[in-house]
């Protein structure tokens, strides 16, 4: 097998449309996290930003989108924000990982949502999880009666929720595409905030994530569109929730509201009206990625998929140091994640974390109490 290294920008019409037909020929490298178009849309936003291209005589049998970090790490392209990695391959084609890496000039490939039917890279997954897919290809009534017979409680609390904010703030509305740039900038907002709240590092912090969400809400090309989902209470933004599209199937990403109406459970009443709105448009499967804890997702999922978390690294000193320094404190992960009251733990603390770090921030500087330093 013969691997050269280019840029995104770099991909010929040709290549692309080899990519789009590996994907298209195998449901499990669908997501549009895969698609060449988030992938060149990432290379506009990073100087880091690869493809391997992968090649056996004239034919080309695999690309394998990644950034290069320092020190030989090797990492998936937008690792930070993408829900699905992994290499995107003709059916039937394996490869060596020792001889992908050396040929990438890696020494170690981290990831985080690895795809099915990568048999090269599912041994090294050390922490792995299943995503949260919904089912809409039978229609919008469909899709409920599965979710009644599955989480009676959560559905009644939805629809509940959904006549309570009609009734109290105004007739409710769901925009499947909004091309509003001031909504998205709104949303960007909501999350932030809504990353403070729970201890999270924000995303939207880092001005490349805020381009490349700027750059795909204004694409349609089909096999990465974004889709800026929000909704509306009369003429009150309540809800938004910004994916992206490859055909019949929605990617998950950001989804956010306005603290204000949190009573209403903004986020599930925008769930269920935005399954009714996918449905009416030839959407058949949105894909949340994975869900921990006890989000409402996971009451109203219809199935799900394996994800893997893990780090690939060939022999090399590179890769001995990259190790001794990470094996630890995956180890620790694993072990948290495999015990829910221990997850639930964490997370708390996260959370009463970042109420703190929302409070000081809001304090007046000389006040008392220190203000949270830059960085």
């Amino acid at each position: 097998m013969q691997i050269s290294v280019i840029r995104p920008h770099e991909l010929g019409p040709g290549e692309q449309a080899e990519w789009r037909s590996m994907q298209d020929s195998q449901p499990h490298l669908a997501s549009p996290f895969l698609s060449p178009e988030f992938t060149m849309a990432v290379g506009e936003v990073r100087d880091d930003a690869f493809v391997a291209v992968l090649t056996e005589g004239n034919e080309t049998v695999g690309f394998f989108p990644f950034e290069r970090h320092p020190l030989g790490v090797g990492r998936p392209i937008a690792g930070w924000v993408s829900l699905a990695q992994g290499v995107v391959h003709r059916p039937g084609a394996g490869f060596d990982p020792a001889a992908l890496l050396r040929g990438s000039r890696l020494d170690v490939w981290e990831f985080e949502f690895l795809v099915g039917g990568q048999p090269w890279f599912a041994p090294f997954a050390t922490v792995e999880a299943e995503s949260v897919l919904i089912d809409v290809g039978g229609g919008y009534d469909d899709y409920l009666a599965k979710v009644k017979a599955n989480a009676p409680r959560t559905l009644k609390m939805g629809l509940y929720r959904e006549r309570k904010l009609g009734r109290d703030v105004g007739p409710l509305r769901v925009e499947l595409h909004s091309a509003d740039i001031g909504d998205l900038r709104t949303l960007m907002r909501w999350k932030s905030s809504q990353y403070r709240r729970i201890g999270r590092q924000d995303r939207f912090g880092q001005p490349w994530v805020v381009e490349l969400v700027e750059r795909l809400h204004a694409s349609r090309a089909p096999g990465c569109a974004g889709l800026l989902t929000m909704l509306y209470a009369g003429d009150a933004p309540i809800a938004g929730h910004i994916g992206l599209r490859s055909g019949p199937l929605l990617a998950g990403w950001f989804p956010a509201y306005d603290a204000e109406y949190s009573k209403y459970s903004p986020g599930l009443v925008q769930h269920l009206l935005m399954a009714k709105a996918a449905a009416q448009d030839g959407i058949t499967q949105m894909d949340w990625s994975v869900s921990k804890g006890d989000d409402y997702k996971q009451n109203l999922r219809t199935s799900g998929h394996m994800v893997g978390e893990g780090c690939v690294r060939r022999r090399s000193a590179g890769a001995a140091l990259h190790w001794v320094r990470n094996s630890p404190v995956r180890g620790a992960k694993q072990y948290i994640l495999d015990r829910p009251r221990l997850y639930g733990i964490a997370d708390r603390v996260l959370r009463r974390y970042g109420n703190l770090r929302g409070k000081t921030a809001a304090q007046p500087r000389g006040e008392g109490g220190a203000t949270e330093s830059a960085g």
